[in-house]
């Protein structure tokens, strides 16, 4: 019996997970690696320590299930997205630290390049100019590590996302690829033609040369040879892990959407093979490509998701461990009129506001600690509604149910706060862990392990599903007063 490894290197971990053939998990590796704040603001990770926990997690997985490489068809990969690294060609040795996501170091100049061309790349990219995707990044390292601009001029640098960073390592350089759905957030990538952007590139004076080739997310790429325990199985899915959560949800026609609930909260829907656009802060963005098909997604994104939870874990020390949110939320009725807006990285969809601010609001002589864990677990359900809506408005489609994902999403008092909320059922599959699974399927699909997105959609299972219980008046006011206190977080820095 044969089986599909996926590497899921997310922002505050790397894991592996092992498929059968029904797409259940076999076996799981998981390792926590270190987050970087230079500054304020400033959030970065140690390219080699990617590289090295991804492997780690990797073996840890094979050694539970008692499998080795040849009992793998295929390795597909999916990756935090957005996330910047720069590296040398011939050694292979990182130029500094991979500057992530949530960064918010370049803020200023997307500010002016929004400004000044904040249409134009809209029109080509689908997204808004922010310092959440990958150009100002690689901007920033060619501008501020010394001799990087001449060296990338000269060929001699490499750029990637995390999916290319894994490739380039996992082929001991023989790969220097993305797939499209990664190019698609770096905001140097035209969504229509499928390429990256002249014009865009000058924008962002970003070197050619030091770009990846962008390939599809599901063909075979190439063979492990760096590892010797993972060698010679086919490399043969890439998709950033929003896009493969949409995928391993069974997510396959036109309006279907799912909600991952991670580090941040991300909500796609298919749009099919022609792109759409929204006028309430939504993005376009490339869901996949399979042969000669692309298709698209609108997309609503929440900066500061589970990452709350850690917060209260790391920096409030009011939890020990993240899972015991939970209970301590549980333990009060309501939050007791506490409203937490958590934009520590300022605000995605709908506002897109690099400034805003995080901001608890409410507070009396008598909140507890239960009710800021409480008012912190609606945070994230309440931003989630707020990309419902945008994507109700879009669509003119209300949904019949949303299909839910990710590590916060075993937290039935967060899945029953986002049902009422958002006054819609959420189905929570029996294989929450979609992103890893969207990646199988893709390198599965390309390796022949499974034969088609029918047979795939035979695996979807609902473990759990949460109806509404508060009346619709109720969800509307408690809205309503989430909005005023975002309002105040929008103001706090003018």
């Amino acid at each position: 019996m044969s089986f599909i490894l996926a590497f899921d290197q997310g922002t505050t971990s790397s894991r592996s997970l092992i498929f059968d053939r029904d797409g259940a998990i076999v076996a799981v590796g998981q390792k926590e690696f270190r987050q970087i704040f230079p500054q304020s603001g400033w959030v970065e990770h140690d390219p080699d320590e990617i590289w090295r926990s991804q492997i780690e997690t990797a073996s840890t997985a094979l050694k539970k299930a008692g499998l080795s490489a040849r009992d793998i068809s295929a390795v597909g990969i999916t990756n935090q997205r957005e996330t910047a690294i720069i590296w040398d060609r011939k050694t292979g040795q990182p130029i500094h630290n991979a500057i992530v996501w949530q960064d918010r170091r370049t803020s200023d100049l997307c500010n002016r390049m929004k400004a000044s061309h904040g249409s134009f790349i809209r029109e080509r990219t689908g997204l808004e100019v922010d310092a959440y995707f990958s150009a100002s990044k690689v901007k920033w390292l060619l501008d501020n590590v010394p001799g990087a601009r001449t060296r990338a001029e000269a060929g001699e640098l490499a750029f990637g996302t995390v999916d290319s960073w894994l490739v380039w390592n996992l082929t001991n350089g023989a790969g220097h690829i993305t797939d499209v759905s990664n190019a698609s957030r770096t905001m140097l990538f035209n969504i229509k033609s499928l390429e990256w952007d002249k014009e865009l590139l000058d924008i962002f004076d970003v070197p050619r040369a030091m770009l990846p080739d962008v390939r599809t997310s599901s063909e075979i790429y190439g063979e492990v040879t760096s590892v010797p325990e993972l060698a010679g199985i086919p490399i043969a899915g890439i998709a950033g892990d929003q896009q493969a959560a949409l995928f391993g949800q069974g997510c396959f026609g036109k309006s279907d959407t799912k909600n991952t609930y991670g580090t941040g909260c991300f909500m796609l829907q298919n749009t099919g093979t022609t792109p759409a656009h929204s006028a309430k802060g939504l993005l376009t963005t490339v869901a996949w490509q399979t042969g000669n098909v692309a298709e698209y997604a609108l997309e609503g994104s929440v900066f500061i998701g589970g990452a709350v939870v850690q917060w209260l874990r790391d920096s409030l020390k009011v939890l020990s461990a993240s899972s015991e949110v939970e209970q301590l939320a549980g333990s009060v009725v309501d939050s007791g009129g506490v409203y937490f807006v958590p934009a520590f990285a300022g605000l995605g969809t709908p506002h897109w506001d690099q400034e805003a601010r995080g901001l608890i609001i409410g507070l009396t002589r008598g909140t507890g600690q239960a009710h800021i864990a409480r008012a912190a677990l609606e945070s994230i359900a309440f931003q989630s509604a707020d990309l419902l809506d945008a994507m109700i408005e879009a669509s003119g489609t209300r949904l019949s149910e949303l299909h839910v994902d990710g590590g916060a999403t075993s937290n039935d008092l967060l899945m029953q706060i986002q049902a009422d909320v958002m006054q819609t059922p959420v189905v929570r599959p029996v294989v929450t862990e979609t992103t890893a699974l969207g990646a199988a399927y893709f390198a599965g699909l390309a390796a022949g392990f499974w034969a088609s997105r029918e047979e795939l959609s035979g695996h979807r299972t609902a473990a759990a599903r949460f109806e509404p219980k508060i009346s619709a008046e109720e969800a509307t006011s408690r809205k309503e007063r989430w909005h005023e206190a975002v309002r105040r977080s929008l103001n706090w820095a003018k």
